[in-house]
């Protein structure tokens, strides 16, 4: 007999040590065995946690704003780096999931950072990680989009998991992709905008987005956004005098659970720091299928195919010969007057 997982999941509301991504992994790894010892299995973390989010981007030009660019990209980190690795060990250490929101530096250009989820299992293994595909708005002065390598759901004991950042999971496609593969736990990682228009409630809008895709799917969905500390404001400050007033707009932040008929399970938290708790029962994803599975027989495959490119996107593409007999075979012209 089919029997799925059933556990307790944590979201965190929380903000990051600014722009500083070992303190603020430290912070995390705390975080992850608070929720741990509060009987959490997943633990899901805001948008690029590790160190924060550019919200410079929304206040100033881009020249001004160039300088805190640096910044960022000097203090983002690899996903195979220390940073993450004090994570990882928090999560072998508990038994948790974890889902890690970070700036991702390349490894290869100096200007290029990605905003990346990281998924982490129970015994500290990455388990992959997904980059976000379309930088919203006023992100793409800082961010590079991703590739279809990272439009992955992964099979874990807890059930299959997935995630997207923020905008994306505005993304019918993108949100699609994942439930053709079998998605159940969906983790929706956002942050807080108050400087959004003044006619924009942005903690519903997250809420609203988070309800559309677990109705949809039939799936359960963590959001976890991040807030705005002291520290944020305070550095925002000495871009532009009026970024307190920009920066504290309430209704700004939404971390909370979602059930698979789109309601909330447990209580949310609106703008303030702390850890929402929910208990997930996967069983509770089979009966509203049986009126509308989208990825099932409420569908018709014959009429829609939607295809994914998951060839990950690179610089180049480098084709190594088998042997190099010569100047020639590798590559270098030989040099006329010259004797080999």
């Amino acid at each position: 007999m089919l029997k799925l997982p059933r556990f307790k999941a944590a979201a965190v509301q929380a903000s990051p040590v600014y722009l500083n991504a070992s303190a603020t992994a430290e912070k995390a790894a705390s975080l992850v065995r608070e929720a741990a010892a509060n009987g959490a299995k997943l633990v899901a973390f805001p948008e690029v946690f590790v160190p924060g989010y550019p919200y410079w981007n929304w206040i100033t030009d881009p020249v001004t704003g160039s300088a805190w660019f640096e910044k960022l990209a000097k203090a983002s980190v690899l996903v195979l780096g220390p940073e993450v690795e004090i994570v990882q060990k928090a999560a072998r250490d508990t038994g948790c999931h974890v889902v890690l929101g970070v700036n991702e530096r390349s490894p290869i250009s100096l200007g290029a950072i990605y905003n990346t989820l990281v998924f982490i299992g129970p015994d500290g293994a990455l388990l992959g990680k997904h980059r976000k595909l379309v930088p919203t708005w006023a992100e793409k002065l800082t961010w590079t989009g991703g590739d279809g390598s990272s439009l992955r759901v992964y099979d874990t004991e807890i059930g299959r998991l997935g995630g997207l950042a923020c905008g994306e999971n505005t993304n019918t496609l993108a949100r699609f992709a994942l439930l053709g593969q079998g998605e159940l736990v969906h983790v929706a990682s956002y942050i807080s905008l108050p400087v959004a228009p003044p006619d924009y409630d942005m903690a519903e809008a997250i809420k609203l987005r988070a309800i559309a895709h677990s109705f949809e799917g039939k799936i359960f969905t963590i959001v976890s956004c991040s807030t705005v500390s002291e520290e944020i404001i305070a550095a925002m400050e000495t871009v532009v005098p009026d970024a307190r007033a920009r920066l504290q707009r309430k209704s700004s932040a939404f971390s909370g659970i979602i059930g698979p008929d789109g309601r909330v399970v447990g209580d949310p938290l609106i703008d303030d720091e702390g850890i929402v708790y929910a208990d997930i029962d996967l069983e509770r994803c089979i009966q509203p299928k049986q009126m509308h599975d989208i990825v099932g027989h409420y569908n018709r495959f014959d009429i829609f195919d939607l295809r994914v490119n998951r060839r990950p996107q690179t610089p180049l593409g480098l084709a190594e010969a088998e042997a190099v007999a010569g100047p020639e075979q590798a590559g270098f012209a030989s040099i006329p007057g010259r004797s080999e």
